[in-house]
């Protein structure tokens, strides 16, 4: 997939329900980018957020699968498609955005308090708070730091109403972070 593709994507797939919020997916995905580059959080990590949950739009319909018991596993997904485009600085964050909600809630159970309905209920599907060996082993990713402000950001990108730049604000960004990282050496 290319950024043109995965924009569009989010153009016309972000409009459908995102788990029980008061907001879509594209509201969430742009509230989460806004708050990445509030927080001066740099290019890469503001296209993370963007599209941390990118996974999810390519399931056929837009559902409350976390309800029906099923974990889509959105943060590989998501992972993977990002990964060839931008790099592991995009892609990790985003595949350790679940287990970083599971870190969170192992390592401060009062945190668990602080998660939408949705979360909470696709926390046991996503196996539950970590345990202090998974901790301790989380402790260890290089990509530990980026993936848990990202999943701080993701629960707070949820507020119905909330006025964000729109989605052609961050083409030329992520197309920026794709052509720097596939640019040739000139003895290529």
């Amino acid at each position: 997939m290319t950024t043109d593709e995965i924009f569009e994507l989010m153009r016309t797939r972000g409009c459908g329900r995102y788990g029980l919020s008061a907001v879509n997916q594209l509201e969430h995905a742009l509230q989460s980018a806004a708050l990445a580059q509030q927080r001066q959080l740099g290019d890469t990590f503001v296209i993370a957020a963007l599209l941390h949950d990118s996974g999810h739009l390519l399931t056929g319909e837009d559902a409350d699968l976390a309800s029906q018991g099923i974990d889509d596993r959105h943060e590989e997904t998501s992972a993977r498609l990002l990964e060839n485009l931008y790099g592991p600085a995009v892609a990790e964050p985003v595949r350790l955005h679940v287990a970083a909600k599971r870190y969170l809630c192992g390592a401060d159970p009062s945190y668990f308090d602080k998660l939408s309905e949705d979360s909470r209920q696709s926390l046991a599907l996503q196996g539950g708070p970590m345990s202090a060996d998974e901790i301790a082993e989380f402790d260890r990713l290089e990509y530990r730091a980026a993936a848990l402000a990202l999943r701080l950001i993701d629960d707070e990108a949820k507020v119905a109403g909330l006025q964000t730049p729109g989605l052609e604000a961050y083409r030329s960004m992520a197309k920026g972070i794709e052509q720097s990282l596939h640019k040739r050496s000139p003895d290529a």
